[in-house]
């Protein structure tokens, strides 16, 4: 007599598996511990067999004889259900160990030994941003798709997205070393991206090149006055020019705040000074506080510092045009406060001085998520002053809201 959802409901568990038939080799079996599980027995090439079709009532009564007609018609076709399921859990295994994220986790693992840890939060932060194709196969990912989800990453800045599309480079070039896909449409991109902003400025974003510059950067051996222009720049992040222009008037070291109008964009703007930034001014205050210029011309102090004065430092410390430049702080500062520690980009952007508008169209004012930025730039200076006195490359384990 076929089952019912009523006999089914009433069944009470015994000392030992108690079976319910239903018809055509299904039947529930009544576990002592209470559980019910649908189970089909069937024959195929003469032999006895079972097949498990889910568990009651995750499995309904219907749903059960559904399950148990499919496998009859692919037992009418010759096919063994078991050995057809086996192969189907297989193939889904094979989808999943051939996405895009799971060759890319597979080459982060496979080259972890070879990565510092900065390199690798590196890696695994890149792979975060290009999750609308983590989950397609490796081989169905092409240059369209690839492309739709590096726009979404321009937004951090055009550095992080080329950053994005030279990871998706390598982890569709280990897809093909490993037989997982056979093209690179990361290759075809190279032309498809906006160039960086301001990326006539060299600069340099890892970190392990950034500390022997801030080292290098506390040993110049030059004026006071430059000395104090190098240890700050890469703290503020400012325009060259704006940083030489620096007056004393709108500098409030009680507040610890630097606030001013960009001659660039004619808006008002905040710098929220770091602790080790006040430290810096403090010190030259007794040379150059009496006068207009925190950092003052050589050639007279009511002129301030020449525009090619830092860039003629770095020359003087072994950096060339083309590996760092003054200009270079805030690329270096964008990438690494993203990609590194973390931050969300609009509080970058706000303090990079950027055009940034709400969600209806406005511009925010210089006081937007002040005090978001003034923990941003502690912890900035907090971080290069790890790079510069221990070579520690290891992120701060934070994400900011």
């Amino acid at each position: 007599m076929p089952l019912s959802d009523v006999a089914i409901r009433k069944a009470k568990p015994a000392e030992k598996p108690l079976r319910l038939f239903d018809g055509g080799g299904l039947y529930l079996e009544v576990m002592p511990t209470g559980g019910k599980l649908w189970r089909w027995k069937y024959r195929y090439a003469g032999k006895e067999k079972r097949l498990a079709l889910g568990s009651y009532p995750d499995v309904s009564l219907a749903n059960a004889r559904e399950r148990h007609a499919e496998g009859r018609r692919l037992l009418a076709a010759g096919i063994d259900p078991g050995e057809q399921r086996k192969a189907e859990k297989a193939a889904t295994a094979d989808r999943a160990a051939n996405t895009f994220g799971a060759v890319a986790g597979e080459m982060i693992e496979q080259r972890s030994g070879k990565l510092s840890t900065v390199s690798r939060e590196r890696a695994v932060r890149l792979l975060g941003y290009l999750a609308p194709i983590a989950n397609l196969p490796i081989a169905a990912v092409d240059g369209p798709l690839l492309l739709a989800a590096i726009r979404k990453i321009e937004a951090r800045g055009m550095e992080t997205a080329h950053r994005a599309r030279a990871f998706a480079g390598q982890v569709f070039r280990y897809g093909i070393a490993t037989g997982r896909n056979r093209t690179n449409p990361a290759r075809d991109l190279l032309g498809a991206l906006a160039p960086v902003d301001g990326g006539h400025f060299a600069s340099l974003t890892e970190p392990e090149r950034v500390a022997p510059l801030l080292r290098a950067l506390w040993g110049y051996q030059g004026g006071a006055v430059v000395q104090a222009a190098l240890k700050v720049a890469p703290l503020v992040f400012v325009r060259p020019g704006e940083l030489r222009t620096a007056r004393w008037a709108d500098i409030d070291l009680e507040a610890a705040e630097w606030r001013y109008t960009t001659a660039k964009t004619s808006t008002p703007h905040i710098v929220p000074l770091a602790s080790q930034v006040v430290d810096v001014l403090r010190a030259l205050h007794p040379l150059t506080g009496r006068g207009e210029y925190v950092f003052p011309s050589e050639r007279g102090k009511h002129r301030p510092m020449s525009e090619n004065t830092v860039n003629a430092a770095l020359r003087a410390l072994g950096y060339d045009s083309d590996t760092m430049t003054g200009h270079g702080f805030r690329a270096m500062a964008r990438t690494m406060l993203d990609e590194i520690l973390g931050f969300r980009p609009d509080f970058i952007e706000h303090q990079l001085a950027h055009a940034v508008k709400d969600p209806n169209g406005r511009a925010y004012n210089r006081t937007s998520h002040l005090a978001e930025r003034r923990k941003m730039m502690q912890t900035w200076a907090d971080y290069l002053d790890g790079l510069r006195t221990d070579g520690n490359v290891v992120p701060i384990a934070r994400k900011a809201g």
